[in-house]
């Protein structure tokens, strides 16, 4: 039988709460997935699951009911609260039905990437808006992108934000740290074409060739790429603007080159067919 906790003075509580801040997360080793859609994308990952909060009241609904007997079968702690203890779990105005906490998984290095001849990837550089970074890894899973890098990069990618904008993605692709130095020698080793996404590039991004081994590096929409992306290693490529701006949100540019990609290998691999 699930524990239950009616107290929002709980410590067991006050401890999840600190899991919404990054130095909680930092401290505990542990992060918290808000809501039922991303509960089940998480688990269906090789992520560990330690422990569900959930309002039993609220969960009467079938796919609730069948999360809740999934976990009861696995190794996850169940714990039932009361509808005051779960509104002081939720972030802001979303009430939720059921939070789950779970431990901080090893991020992948470089080396244990698995590619094929048709490996697309994203380079980030100092992207560092957890809505944004959700939004990329949610493109990135649609669109069939291998791997998402995380250049010199300090991102929490488990920020909550982060996890609710990617609905789940998250769990299911691979997410890399890793320096400057050590991505540019890995590039050139695996023979990829480079591409820098610039307000000034020279190439239209539907010029650039996707269908073989390509990475594209995006940057912060306040300050674009840094000076370790040149014309020696990388080709800069821009997206049309018509109106005022000068640039798309980074999330929206990721979208519009990786479906431009997805595109690409598509008709390619039906010429490679006929």
């Amino acid at each position: 039988m699930a524990l239950e906790i009616s107290s929002p003075q709980n410590p067991r509580i006050k401890d999840v709460i600190r899991l919404r801040d990054r130095r909680g997360r930092q401290k505990q080793r542990r992060f918290i997935i808000d809501g039922l859609r991303e509960l089940q994308r998480a688990c269906n990952s090789s992520l560990e699951i330690s422990e569900v909060y959930y309002d039993a009241a609220a969960c009467q609904q079938q796919p609730e009911q069948e999360l809740l007997a999934r976990l009861e079968a696995g190794p996850t702690e169940l714990v039932a609260v009361s509808s005051r203890v779960m509104e002081r779990l939720s972030y802001g105005q979303r009430r939720l039905t059921m939070i789950a906490v779970a431990k901080s998984p090893a991020l992948q290095n470089l080396s244990e990437l698995e590619l094929n001849t048709h490996a697309f990837v994203i380079i980030l550089e100092a992207v560092e808006k957890p809505g944004n970074l959700g939004a990329i890894l949610r493109t990135a899973d649609a669109s069939g992108v291998a791997a998402i890098i995380l250049s010199a990069s300090t991102e929490d990618i488990f920020n909550p934000n982060a996890i609710r904008s990617s609905c789940g993605a998250i769990f299911h692709i691979p997410i890399i740290h890793t320096s400057h130095d050590d991505l540019e020698g890995w590039l050139e080793r695996h023979q990829f074409t480079t591409y820098a996404t610039r307000v000034n590039g020279a190439m239209n991004y539907t010029e650039a060739n996707y269908t073989n081994r390509s990475a594209v590096v995006l940057g912060a929409e306040a300050t674009g790429l840094s000076a370790n992306w040149h014309p020696q290693n990388s080709q800069a490529i821009s997206i049309p603007m018509l109106g005022i701006g000068d640039s798309l949100n980074v999330s929206t540019s990721c979208a519009v080159i990786c479906y431009e990609a997805l595109r690409q290998r598509l008709q390619q691999a039906a010429t490679d067919i006929c």
